[in-house]
């Protein structure tokens, strides 16, 4: 299940139901335990050699566009040597400007770290997560096919429309525009970047809160 966090984001947890009986077998009660499976560990792991390198940002606590870089030039090497398949999600919150027009920009960098956390929490544990710029988000996710892609960034447009924020008696949330495509042998940092960004503009130009995947 995806439980909402006091802060707003979503948060995978294992539950574990255990029936309570009486002395003739009948269940009175039942108990049950919730687990994080947000693999905390690793995450707190990223995040200290994320601010080792100076790699983290500071108002979402994700990588920066200069971690996103790097990574991407490594798997696009690894892809060349080994063949191994990868995929990038580039997502952008919807009417953002609204939110910082309307409560502020302390609200709006909440806004942006509760989607992030949302994110990070919510990808596999191999996967990668940054802020490219302002308030768009990209993601590595490797080893994968297209509808494998697809689901993934369907599944994370979801639990970010779930998630929410509460000012005072304001509840605010927000939806993201996602675009979704495959890297190619021939693509560059630059093209594959390019061309996933601009699938995503198609989301936003098909009513937004939408993934779009292309080739």
């Amino acid at each position: 299940a995806y439980l909402l966090h006091k802060d707003g984001h979503r948060v995978p947890v294992h539950i574990k139901t255990t029936p309570l009986r009486d002395e003739n077998g009948k269940i009175t009660s039942i108990v049950q335990i919730f687990q994080d499976n947000s693999l905390q560990i690793t995450v707190q792991n990223k995040l200290e050699e994320l601010t080792r390198l100076a790699m983290l940002d500071p108002i979402t606590e994700i990588g920066t566009r200069k971690y996103l870089e790097i990574n991407l030039n490594a798997i696009f090497e690894k892809m060349k040597r080994y063949g191994w398949a990868f995929g990038v999600l580039f997502i952008d919150i919807d009417h953002f400007k609204n939110i910082n027009d309307s409560y502020g920009h302390d609200i709006g960098d909440s806004v942006l770290k509760m989607v992030a956390k949302t994110l990070s929490k919510n990808i596999r544990s191999f996967d990668l997560i940054g802020r490219w710029g302002g308030e768009e988000f990209l993601a590595i996710i490797v080893n994968i096919n297209d509808n494998q892609l697809f689901t993934i960034a369907e599944k994370l447009r979801i639990l970010v429309e779930n998630s929410s924020l509460h000012i005072g008696d304001d509840k605010i949330s927000v939806t993201i525009s996602t675009g979704a495509t495959i890297a190619k042998p021939d693509d560059t940092v630059e093209s594959l970047v390019k061309r996933v960004d601009t699938i995503m503009y198609r989301s936003k130009a098909d009513g937004r809160n939408r993934v779009t995947f292309d080739t």
